[in-house]
This record gives structure tokens, sequence and C-alpha cells, in this order.
């Protein structure tokens, strides 16, 4: 067919063709259309009002948790820039944005009283009049501030800024990321300009109020500044008037400022704690040791305690017990030391031993729970060994997969000042932390808090019952509880009330750090020597001893 068309009917179709061979996507010669990442700031910064608000949304996109692929140094670097750009190239007066909220207008320099400005977050910045009621958060700029401007002219541009930086990693710093419990209070950054140079060493501070509800003892609010040198918030030249419900910063520049709410842990009272803890932990691995030992002489010298499953529990309780004071000790004294490796390999012995606690404890709630609650079909076969493969083996799984993640590494606690007050090998991931530790060890607290409740209910019925036959019932049964409370671990559920503030926090320090001698005295309340009398007093002992017969 080829052969039937002229010369110029070829020429036409080779043309056609070219064209449609440019006009196809080819692999090399016409690059395919990238996914927009605006996060990433690929591009030169740009400050158009649709540029802008999509740049603002990388406040909730980047974070630990995203899926936004995110360049957070450049981000900040472009906000830090924004309010140059306002001050000396926009003609705006005023930006209204999900994330941003601005105010620009034209200042004299010639004051004869000080600015007063709204910054109510949900509102763009405004100007307050002199005989209007001062706003809950606002800042005020001193009339001094503009008498120290270079005179070129009678007015000058100012801008204020409020951004809503959500809680991604924008603007967070290094020390915020990686200080638990630490933010920036109400995620709201407040930015100030004025002029075309900055402005530092003012004589007379500028002073931004916060308002907020009342916060937790163990808290403390920071007013700071974006540093830009370091990347990070810094409290040099700043002031902070604490209020129970507004905090007063005063700063002696200009910049983008924030109030940081972080927990009181100064190396001080880190140091303290730690040396309650060393020692509650030495003294309880001995009297831990103790009880083991006693276990071991009763197990020899008395028949029945090779088949009765209740002293054994508590001894296994107590083993877990003692290898986590003695994995802490060896972790608060060499965490530093050593290689990463060494490190992630202290932390997973030291998570092991903590889950196998919480576990074991939880048994000991189970079997309390047979013992006084379901009395009757408690028949278990091989009960005590699947117990132990529950007790040792669900720790171990849940060490593996956290190990796998990659999870553990070095973990620093700071204080206010930004000094390492405490270096452990523990968790680098704060959400395994979470889940592994957390959630397991609330899950386990519940339900032990849950039998002993039901037990208690059960102890002063009876007790309640049989008081007047028997004179000091009401204390056996108390003594009774709290005994049997050091053995599901009822001191950890202090750490629930840490929030209230240091003094709870040496209380459970202290009495967690010493679970191991209270559960010797328990033990031996039951078992040595005169167990036949207390056991009639308390009646668990008895139970122990009929359970473990129901099994046989």
């Amino acid at each position: 067919m080829a052969s039937g068309l002229g010369q110029p009917q070829m020429a036409t179709l080779r043309g056609l063709g070219a064209l449609l061979l440019l006009l196809l996507p080819s692999g090399n010669q016409l690059p395919s259309e990238q996914p927009r990442t605006p996060c990433q700031l690929t591009m030169e910064y740009q400050y158009d009002s649709f540029y802008v608000e999509d740049i603002a949304h990388c406040f909730t996109k980047c974070s630990q948790w995203g899926s936004e692929p995110c360049d957070v140094d450049n981000l900040q670097r472009y906000w830090l820039h924004y309010e140059s750009y306002l001050v000396e190239r926009s003609s705006m007066e005023i930006v209204n944005m999900p994330f941003v909220k601005a105010l620009v207008q034209n200042v004299s320099t010639d004051l004869s009283e000080d600015l007063l400005f709204s910054l109510k977050s949900s509102q763009v910045p405004r100007q307050v009049a002199k005989d209007e009621e001062e706003p809950p958060d606002r800042v005020r700029l001193p009339k001094s501030l503009f008498a120290t401007l270079p005179n070129n002219g009678s007015t000058v541009r100012l801008a204020i800024t409020v951004l809503d930086i959500n809680m991604g990693d924008v603007f967070k710093g290094p020390r915020l990321l990686l200080d638990e419990g630490s933010r920036v209070l109400n995620n709201h950054v407040v930015g100030l300009r004025v002029g075309h140079t900055p402005i530092t060493g003012l004589s007379e501070p500028l002073e931004i109020t916060f308002s907020h509800q009342r916060q937790p003892p163990n808290m403390i609010l920071t007013c700071v500044f974006w540093d830009r040198t370091k990347g990070d918030w810094n409290s040099k030249g700043c002031s902070t008037e604490l209020g129970p419900e507004r905090t007063v910063c005063r700063c002696d520049h200009l910049t983008f400022f924030a109030l940081l709410l972080r927990p009181v842990l100064d190396m001080a009272t880190v140091q303290v704690l730690t040396r309650i803890s060393q020692a509650g932990c030495g003294v309880s691995m001995i009297f831990l040791a103790f009880t083991m030992l006693l276990y071991t002489i009763l197990r020899l010298s008395l028949q029945r305690f090779k088949s009765e499953d209740a002293p054994k529990i508590h001894v296994a309780l107590s083993g877990s017990l003692f290898l986590l004071n003695l994995a802490f000790l060896v972790n608060s004294g060499s965490s530093s030391q050593g290689s990463p490796a060494s490190c992630r390999v202290r932390a997973a012995i030291f998570h092991y031993f903590l889950l196998c606690t919480f576990t074991w404890m939880g048994l000991e709630a189970f079997h309390l729970y047979l013992l006084t609650i379901r009395v009757f079909n408690t028949y278990f076969g091989h009960y005590f060994l699947k117990l132990g493969l529950l007790g040792w083996g669900l720790p171990a799984l849940v060490v593996i997969g956290t190990g796998s993640a990659n999870s553990y590494g070095l973990y620093t606690i700071r204080d206010q000042e930004n000094r390492t007050s405490l270096e452990l090998c523990w968790f680098q991931k704060e959400a395994a932390l979470y889940v592994t530790v957390h959630s397991y060890f609330l899950i386990t607290f519940l339900f032990s808090a849950g039998v002993l409740a039901m037990v208690a209910w059960k102890i002063f019925s009876l007790s309640s019952v049989t008081a007047g036959k028997e004179p000091g019932q009401n204390w056996k049964a108390v003594l009774t509880v709290l005994g049997l409370s050091s053995l599901v671990g009822m001191t950890w559920g202090l750490a629930i009330l840490t929030p209230l503030g240091l003094s709870t926090i040496y209380v459970f320090a202290l009495l967690n750090s010493l679970q191991g001698v209270f559960i010797f005295c328990w033990f031996t309340i039951l078992y040595f020597p005169t167990q036949s009398t207390t056991s009639s007093s308390s009646g668990t002992a008895r139970l122990d001893q009929a359970h473990s017969m129901s099994q046989e």
C-alpha cells in the first residue's frame, strides 16, 4: 500500500508520526509530573497566600507518626523569614488562615504610650484601645522600643504573627522531642518584628501574657524564644512571672516566643530520687534473698512445701523482683558507659525483668482469685508449670518484638537548663514505651486491683461477723489486706498519683523500692515458724493449702 502513496503524502505521514512520538509519554524524554511535596520546601521560598496556607498545613502533617516527607529545619526557616517578608515586601495588613494569623501595620516612632495588642488565638491580632479592658492574651510593646530605632522616618512597619504549630515536629526542637511530657503550651508561637533590622538588648523589655488553666504542681512554665543559631528554644534574655492562670514573659529582644510546659525534674531532684531508689532496691534485694532462702529451708524440711503452689508463686515474684532491682542498679550506675549495642542489651534486660515482675504480680492476683472468689472447680493440670511459662515466657516475646523494632537506646532526662540529669539505657521510641510498659502495667494493675477489692470485701465482711467473738479482727483484716497488696503490686499504682506533685513522687520511689521488704514480712508471717496460729488469723495460708490439695 505504501507504494501507492505519493511523495507529499509520505512526507505528511512522517510529520504526523514524529508529532505523535513527541506527544506520547516516553521513558527518558518527558519527565512525569512529580507529586507535590510542599513540606519539603524544595523550591525557593514563596509567600503568596495560596502557598503560605499550603505550607501551614505542614504543622499537622510533619510528625513522627505522619507519612508526609518533611524538612523540619527548612520549614522553621521559612516561618522565620515570613515575618521579614511581611515587614519589608508585603502590602497585606491582615493574614487570617487556619494556622497563621498576623497583623501588619505602620506605627509612629514618636509614641507617648506603650502599644497593647490582643493575641486571642481564634482571632487576628489587633491593637487594643486605651480605654478598653486588657485581654487575657496580649503583648505590650514599650514606647522606648520605637524611640531607639534608627531615625529613617516617622513610621515603622510592625508585624505580629501567631502560629498554631499543632502537635507536629515543627518548632519543637531537639529538647521537646526527647523530653517526655514537655510541650509548647496551647501549641501557640508568637512572632514579633519591627522594622528591617533585628532588635536586641532592650532597656525596657516587651511583655507577652499567656493565659492558661491551672497546671499540676510537678509541671513548670518557662518563657522561651526560638534561637536561630541552635535551632531550639532558649530562655536567655527572658524572665518568667508565674501566676495560677496566667504567665507573663518579659524579653529584651524581638523574635518568635512561646511558653514551654515541662516536668519539674531538676538535677538535684533526680539525684535524690535515684539515691532513694538505689538504697531501697539494695535493701529489698537483701530481704528478697532472705525470702528465697527461707523458702528453700522450708522446702527441704517440710514435705508439703514440695507440692504447694502458693509459696512457689511468691518465690517466683521474689526472684523476678530481685533481678529487676539488680538490673536497675546496674543500669542507673553504668548507662552512659559502653557501646550503643551494650546499652540496648541492658535496656532489654531491664525491660524483661520489669515485665516479669508485672506478670507475676498479675499471677499472684489470679491465684488469689482462685483461692477466695472461685473456690470450686479450680483444678488445673500442671498448674505451676503453666504459670511459669506465662510468667517468664510472655515478657520474653514482648522484649523480642520490641528489640526487633530497634526501640531500645540511651534515654536522657534533662533539667530546665537543658543539662543532663540522668541517663538510662531504656527506650528511644516513645510509642513502644507506652504500648509495652504503660499499657502492660495498666492491664495487670487494674486486674490486680479488682481482685484485691473483692478479696478485701470478703475479708472485712467476715471480720465484721466474728468481731464480737474474737477481738482485734478488724486490725487483722487490715494487716491481711496490706500484706496481699504487697504481693499484687499496689505500691506500683502510686505512679498514677505522681502528677499531683513532688511529694507523691518521693512516696512512690520509697514505697515501691521497698516492696521486697513487704513481701518478706508477709512470707514470714504466713509460713515461719508459727504458721498454724498465724494462718488461722489471716486465713490465706489455710486457703493456699486447700487449693494445693485440690490440685493433687
